[in-house]
C-alpha cells in the first residue's frame, strides 16, 4: 500500500483520518455484535421452551391419535370434522433489531363447537383438540426458528467484518502509517542537513 503513496504530510493526514473511520466502524460493529449475541441467547432460550413444549404436546397428540384410530378406525377418523379454519386467525408482529427483521407469530384457533353427530366420541374430540393445540404451537415455533436463523446469519457476518478490521485492516494501516512517518522524518532530517550545509 505504501508503494502507491507519495510520502507527504497530506497523505499522512488522510491515512490517519481513514484509521479513525476504521476504528469508529470497528467500535460500532463490536457493539452490534454484542447486542446481536445477547438477543441470540434470549431467542435461543425462547426457542428451547417452545421446542420442549412442542415435543410434549406432540407426544400427547400422537397418543390421542392412536386412541382415536382404535375407536373410529383410520377411515372413520378421516371423516371426523377437524374444526372451522375460517375462525382461525394468524397474527404477526414485525420488528427489527439493528436492521435485522424479526417476526413474532401467533395462531388463534378457537375451540370448534361441533354439533352432535353420529359417531362422535371423547377420543375423537381429544384428538382434534390435541392437534389444534399442536398447530398453534407450531406457528410460534416456526417464527422463533426463523428469527434464530436471521440473527445467527447476521451475527456471523458482523463477526467476520469485526475480525477483518481488528486483525487485518487496522493493523496493516498502522504499519503503513509508521513507515510513512519514518520516511517523512528521514526526509525532514535530510532537508535540515542540506539547509545547514548550504549555509556553511
Amino acid at each position: 500500500m505504501l508503494n502507491d503513496l507519495t510520502p507527504s504530510r497530506s497523505a499522512l493526514l488522510e491515512l490517519k483520518e481513514d484509521r479513525e473511520v476504521m476504528r469508529e466502524g470497528h467500535a460500532f460493529l463490536d457493539e452490534k455484535r454484542t447486542i446481536v449475541a445477547a438477543e441470540l441467547v434470549r431467542q435461543m432460550k425462547h426457542y428451547a421452551r417452545l421446542r420442549k413444549d412442542f415435543a410434549a404436546r406432540f407426544t400427547q397428540a400422537a397418543l390421542s391419535l392412536k386412541r382415536a384410530v382404535v375407536r373410529h378406525g383410520l377411515e372413520g377418523l378421516q371423516c371426523y370434522p377437524a374444526g372451522d379454519p375460517d375462525a382461525w386467525r394468524l397474527r404477526t408482529e414485525r420488528h427489527a433489531l439493528l436492521g435485522i427483521p424479526l417476526v413474532d407469530a401467533t395462531l388463534s384457533a378457537p375451540d370448534f363447537a361441533m354439533p352432535p353427530i353420529a359417531g362422535q366420541s371423547a377420543q375423537g374430540e381429544a384428538c382434534r383438540a390435541a392437534f389444534r393445540d399442536l398447530l398453534v404451537l407450531a406457528v410460534s415455533l416456526a417464527a422463533a426458528t426463523d428469527n434464530l436463523t436471521r440473527l445467527y446469519r447476521d451475527y456471523r457476518k458482523t463477526e467476520r467484518r469485526t475480525r477483518a478490521l481488528e486483525d487485518v485492516l487496522i493493523p496493516e494501516l498502522d504499519e503503513v502509517l509508521q513507515e510513512l512517518e519514518s520516511l517523512l522524518e528521514a526526509a525532514e532530517m535530510e532537508e535540515a542537513v542540506r539547509v545547514r550545509s548550504a549555509r556553511r
